[in-house]
Parts: C-alpha cells; structure tokens; sequence
C-alpha cells in the first residue's frame, strides 16, 4: 500500500528540487523518498547513540577517536 505525504516547499528549495531532479533524470518523489529514508536512518542512528552512550561512557569511550582506536 502506498500514501501519499504533501510537503510545502519553499521557492528555492522547490526550483533546486527540480534542478537536481532535471540534472540526474530521476522524480522529484524519488529524490524526496530517498533524502526521507537517510534521514530516517540518522535519526535512528542519534536516538541508538543517546541510549548506548551511558554504557560506552562507563567504559572510557568518550569520543569516536576513543572506539576507532580500539577496533583499528
């Protein structure tokens, strides 16, 4: 099943919506479901993060440079 989500544009962002969607020969819908669906990914990925950072912390990562070195 598909639905449909109206989203109110401003000007700019509508006429570089077209530009990039002219440019790359793909839907403007196409480009919006995909821009939607990585931005889904980062918010799931931040709110993850929040509740795993209280652990990580308890064990001395307290950076990212803090997890690379260990796994590098």
């Amino acid at each position: 099943m598909k639905s449909t989500v109206t989203v109110r544009l401003d000007d700019d962002l509508d006429r570089e919506l077209s530009e990039v969607s002219d440019a790359l020969g793909r839907s403007r819908s196409e480009i919006v479901r995909g821009a939607l669906r990585r931005q889904l990914s980062v918010l799931r990925f931040e709110e993850l993060r929040k509740q795993v950072m209280p652990f990580a912390e308890a064990r001395g990562y307290l950076t990212d440079e803090d997890v690379f070195e260990d796994v590098s």
